[in-house]
């Protein structure tokens, strides 16, 4: 039985928007609502929306700074995630890698600002591992692409799997995530992080300490906002990477 969807939407502030819809709409396959200086983009499945917020004026974000590591975007199975890995790597997009993490295979790219993107596909839940739940080894790249011998789009079933953030600190990030939003704590065993999940998932949200204590200026490009449903059935849209700054909407929230 698959999981419940728990992340919605995600927003991010970005200056050059002809560059960011060439990657999000006609390289990714993304559908576009416009709504100056708003873009929303969705999968054919409309599973989630992107929210791109223009601004040409948005200093560039630094990184590595506190705010977005990456969003990841959860594949529906081994053949749909070779085809948009083959589609973006015959395009020249900016790949970072790819990565074994025993209950998924995933692959790592930079959208034109820099924006971490990271698409992913899950295995079984039966075969996730028995120890530590993640970890991390090479993934053969030539064998995954080998399962698709053509370049696709994102597949319409494509939903935000997780989100990974940059914090200042990992008690904040535990005490919001996992006390005011009742996550429970999946992985602790790498260094500077840690990753929380509703319904015995590996994980909806993590939280690492390793840009240190940086900050992008006031207005600048990247992560501006992102949407959960929670199990309550209450949407969270969060306003900062912690969530200092909640706003409650759905049935049964409260402001």
């Amino acid at each position: 039985m698959p999981f419940p969807r728990r992340l919605l939407s995600l927003a991010l502030r970005v200056r050059d928007l002809g560059a960011a819809l060439g990657f999000y709409r006609d390289l990714l396959g993304l559908e576009v609502e416009e709504d100056p200086p708003f873009f929303r983009l969705f999968p054919q499945g409309k599973g989630f929306c992107l929210e791109l917020h223009h601004d040409p004026k948005a200093p560039l974000r630094p990184y590595p700074s506190l705010g977005l590591y990456h969003f990841a975007l959860l594949l529906p199975n081994r053949r749909a995630l070779a085809g948009v890995c083959r589609r973006l790597l015959e395009a020249g997009a900016f790949f970072e890698g790819a990565a074994d993490h025993g209950v998924s295979e995933a692959l790592y790219f930079r959208d034109p600002e820099g924006n971490g993107l990271e698409l992913y596909r899950d295995r079984p839940q039966g075969e996730w591992p028995k120890g530590p739940l993640m970890f991390t080894a090479p993934l053969n790249l030539e064998r995954l692409l080998a399962e698709n011998p053509k370049a696709t789009p994102l597949a319409p079933e494509t939903l935000l799997g997780h989100l990974h953030l940059h914090v200042a600190d990992l008690g904040e990030a535990e005490t919001f995530f996992a006390g005011r939003l009742g996550m429970e704590v999946t992985l602790r065993t790498y260094p500077g992080a840690l990753f929380f999940a509703w319904d015995g998932y590996h994980h909806h949200v993590g939280a690492n300490t390793w840009a240190g204590p940086r900050r992008a200026p006031e207005g600048a490009t990247g992560l501006v906002g992102y949407t959960l449903l929670d199990p309550k059935g209450r949407e969270e849209t969060l306003l900062d990477p912690v969530g200092a700054r909640v706003r409650l909407t759905g049935h049964g929230a409260t402001p």
